[in-house]
C-alpha cells in the first residue's frame, strides 16, 4: 500500500502528533508499506524531498508554539505527490497540510483517513484571549464534525475524546486507535549513561531525587499546579534532596519561573529549557518520579514513554488517563494540593519491592503501545476506506 501521511508538525519538533505520525510513519515501513510524510520545513524556505519527506515552507506562528503554517497550495509540493500514485491518504492536522491533503485526496479520488488528535475545544483561549470563547468553542465543536464527517474513515487516540466528539453531533463510526509509541527507543541499553551523569554532575543532582515534568511548557499543560503541589511538600518538607526539572519550552516558561520566585522554591526547581528529540528518553532514566497535572490529553503519550523507562508516573487525575494510568497498580493519580502531596510521600516511602512490582506491571502492560500493534491496527481502518473507493 502507498500511504501519504499529512502532518503540519514532525520531528524535530516535539510534540504529541509530531511523535505520534513519526512512529506510524515508521511502523507502516516496518509492515512492508511504502510510505511518504507531507510536513512543513522548519530548515528552510524551500520544498525539500529526501528520505521519503516532503517537507514544505511555512509562516511561524509565534502565538503557537512557533509552529509553521504552510500553504495549501503549492505547485512543486503537488507534483512530487502526484509521481507518488498513493492508494491513501491520511491527514494529522487541520491547518496548511491537512487542507492540502484534503484537496489532493479529493482531486484524484484517493481514500483519506483523518486523525482527530488534538482537543481544541480546550486550546481556544491561545486565539481568543479571553474574548468571546465560548462563540470559538461552539465553532470547534461545528469544525470538528465537519473534520470528520467528510473523512472517509477517521480514529481518535481515546474513548474520551471520542465521547467528545459524539457530544459534538458526530455520527460517523469512530475508530479508537491508540498512539503506539517505538517502545525500544527507551529501553536501558540505548540510553547514555555518561549524559546523565554528567547532566547530574553539571546540576549537583547526584544524590537527590529528582521529580521530572516533560513537555510543552504551556497552559493547558498545567505546571503551574505540579509547582503549587511541590511547594506545599517543601513545607513539611523542606530537604533540599528532593528536585523539579521541568524540561521543554513554551509560553509559560517566564510566568512559571517567576512563579517558583513567588513560592521561595527556585532553588529546587531547574527549567532544562527545550532538549533535543533523542535526549527525551535520557530524562526519564534520569528521574525518579514523573508528575503531570494536564487534563487535557487526548492519550497521554508522555505517560506511555514513562512507563517505558520503567519510570513511576504520578498525575492529576482525568478520565481520559484511565486507560494509561491505573492508580496504585501501574501509577499514581492526586486531585488537589493535599492528594499530591500524600501520594508523593507514599511513593517516596515505598518498599523498593512495592515499587518494582508497580513498575513491572505497568511495563508488560505498556506493551499494548507497541509500534506494531499501532501499525496493524492502523491497517484496518485503512482496508476499511478502501473498500470505499472500490
Amino acid at each position: 500500500m502507498k500511504v501519504a501521511l499529512f502532518s503540519d508538525t514532525f520531528p524535530p519538533e516535539i510534540n504529541g502528533v509530531a511523535t505520534a505520525t513519526n512512529t506510524l510513519f515508521q511502523a507502516l515501513k516496518a509492515q512492508g508499506h511504502t510510505v511518504y510524510v507531507v510536513t512543513t520545513n522548519p530548515y528552510s524556505n524551500q520544498t525539500t524531498f529526501q528520505n521519503n519527506v516532503l517537507r514544505v515552507p511555512g509562516i511561524t506562528l509565534k502565538r503557537i508554539y512557533n509552529y509553521k503554517l504552510a500553504g495549501f497550495i503549492n505547485l512543486k509540493a503537488r507534483k512530487v505527490i502526484k509521481k507518488m500514485n498513493l492508494d491513501l491518504i491520511h491527514v494529522q492536522t487541520e491547518a496548511g497540510i491537512g487542507i492540502m491533503g484534503r484537496l489532493i485526496a479529493s482531486k484524484y479520488h484517493i481514500p483519506l483517513v483523518y486523525t482527530y488528535h488534538t482537543m481544541y475545544y480546550d486550546y481556544t483561549y491561545y486565539v481568543t484571549k479571553g474574548a468571546f470563547d465560548q462563540t470559538a468553542k461552539s465553532l470547534v465543536k461545528k469544525f470538528s464534525k465537519i473534520m470528520c464527517d467528510t473523512s472517509a474513515e477517521f480514529t481518535t487516540p481515546s474513548y474520551k475524546t471520542k465521547d467528545s466528539l459524539r457530544s459534538y453531533g458526530v455520527n460517523k463510526y469512530i475508530n479508537v486507535v491508540p498512539n503506539g509509541i517505538d517502545l525500544s527507543r527507551f529501553e536501558e541499553d540505548r540510553i547514555d549513561k555518561n549524559f546523565i551523569a554528567d547532566f547530574k554532575k553539571k546540576y549537583n543532582l547526584e544524590n537527590k531525587y529528582i521529580l521530572l515534568s516533560l513537555g510543552r511548557v504551556a497552559k493547558e499543560k498545567s505546571i503551574d499546579v505540579i509547582i503549587n503541589g511541590y511547594s506545599e511538600y517543601l513545607k513539611t518538607n523542606p530537604s533540599l534532596d528532593t528536585v523539579l526539572l521541568i524540561v521543554g519550552d513554551g509560553p509559560c516558561r517566564e510566568e512559571l519561573e517567576q512563579q517558583c520566585k513567588n513560592l521561595n522554591i527556585e532553588k529546587n526547581c531547574i527549567f532544562v529549557g527545550k532538549v533535543p528529540y533523542e535526549q527525551v528518553p535520557f530524562f526519564y532514566y534520569m528521574a525518579d518520579l514523573y508528575l503531570a497535572a494536564s487534563v487535557t490529553e487526548t492519550q497521554g503519550l508522555t505517560f506511555i514513554e514513562s512507563i517505558a523507562s520503567k519510570t513511576l508516573v504520578l498525575c492529576r487525575f482525568d478520565e481520559n488517563l484511565q486507560e494509561v494510568i491505573e492508580d496504585g497498580k501501574t501509577g499514581f493519580f492526586f486531585k488537589d494540593n493535599k492528594t499530591f502531596v500524600e501520594k508523593l510521600l507514599f511513593i517516596m516511602n515505598m518498599k523498593e519491592e512495592d515499587r518494582k512490582k508497580i513498575i513491572e506491571y505497568a511495563y508488560e502492560r505498556n506493551k499494548r503501545y507497541s509500534m506494531e500493534t499501532f501499525a496493524s491496527r492502523m491497517e484496518e481502518v485503512y482496508n476499511r476506506a478502501l473498500k470505499k473507493f472500490w
